[in-house]
């Protein structure tokens, strides 16, 4: 029988005292990454994620007749909102797909009522996640130290990094053969290079969900999108393949996901402040609580690229109050995603805006 889930008190977040060191110390470091793209490409890009596969618009719907533990926060009314959703990689250069990396999806939920998130702009609702259900480093000090990492390699030695992203998708493949899944490896460059649309997308770290506390997913439904889960991408020749691919299905797909909860029901086995800790699903359920729907559309058109990924800014931090971020990690990515936007913003004379009237 599955345990009644967990109500959110504030003494579930074990708050450090060295947590705004270590912010500051993720601005410098983001600080040289996102220095280093602009020079390069003339251009600012996000520090992390910055190459975008795809845009969508298309539609949320919060579903009727929740049992009370879901009719929480945005999906407290049932009814029908805009979105807009951004298909990406993780790094913060825009490489060639063959170096196949974790992806990532950012969806802006859009006139969202509620109290909001102290700093959050507009009348939206931000879901940022990625296609593997753990992060990769336990506390935000440790992910400083990949960040750094990652900041010394940013815009070197790309041939180098193809030709490491191929040995490591072999090493990444042996584990998975053998039931072991490496954030580490995957982080690295040896993902799958898999079709963006058919993947699971897990906001990893852990959310106020109103009275509880939750992780969000969006997986694929629709038959046409299920087909691609495991599908793996020729790239080789081809360094946005990614994009060509999510074009050319978009255009001629049926798209349908849902959007799920995963409530915390033990905090043992469900912890807030460690997010490479997996919650099984078998101690915490997923439960849909709305549908997202796109119709066939052109994927990568310039009024899209302009508004979204120009435009737009996607942050977790950006939100309702009940659904506030929790855990170490989500802390440190409040001031560093809004410090990394106002750098685009700055540098590419674009100021971003949260979209309204429900038009994305």
């Amino acid at each position: 029988m599955t345990q009644a889930p967990v109500r959110y008190s504030t003494d579930v977040e074990n708050v450090k005292s060295e947590e705004a060191e270590t912010i500051a110390q993720l601005n410098q470091t983001f600080d040289k990454i996102l220095e280093k793209t602009a020079e390069d490409y003339d251009h600012a890009v996000r520090s992390v994620h910055a190459k975008a596969h795809g845009f969508l618009e298309g539609t949320l719907t919060v579903r009727d007749g929740l049992p009370p533990e879901l009719t929480q926060g945005m999906f407290a009314t049932p009814g029908e909102h805009k979105i807009v959703m951004r298909f990406s990689t993780n790094a913060g250069d825009t490489l060639p797909d063959t170096i196949s990396l974790p992806r990532g999806l950012a969806l802006k939920v859009i006139d969202v009522e509620g109290e909001r998130l102290p700093g959050a702009d507009g009348q939206t609702q931000d879901f940022v996640m990625v296609n593997g259900p753990v992060f990769q480093n336990k506390t935000a000090d440790q992910f400083l130290g990949n960040l750094k990492l990652l900041a010394g390699t940013t815009d070197k030695l790309e041939g180098t990094k193809e030709a490491m992203s191929k040995v490591l998708r072999g090493v990444n493949t042996v584990l998975s053969a053998v039931g072991i899944e490496s954030p580490k490896v995957q982080t690295l460059g040896g993902a799958p290079n898999s079709d963006p649309l058919g993947e699971t997308y897990f906001s990893v770290t852990p959310f106020r969900y109103g009275d509880y506390i939750g992780k969000f997913a969006v997986f694929p439904v629709s038959k046409d999108l299920t087909d691609q889960t495991d599908t793996t991408i020729d790239a080789a020749g081809r360094p946005d393949a990614l994009r060509d691919v999510i074009r050319s299905e978009t255009q001629v797909f049926d798209m349908e996901w849902e959007l799920r909860v995963q409530l915390c029901r033990d905090l043992d086995k469900q912890p807030i402040e460690d997010p490479t800790t997996e919650w099984k699903q078998e101690d915490a359920p997923f439960q849909t609580v709305a549908t997202i729907r796109a119709a066939k559309q052109d994927s990568l058109t310039e009024d899209k690229f302009q508004q979204i990924n120009e435009e737009m800014r996607f942050s977790i931090w950006t939100g309702l109050a009940a659904h506030q971020p929790l855990g170490n990690i989500n802390r440190a990515r409040n001031e560093t995603y809004r410090h990394s936007a106002d750098f685009r913003a700055r540098v590419n004379g674009c100021p971003y805006h949260e979209p309204v009237g429900g038009r994305a």
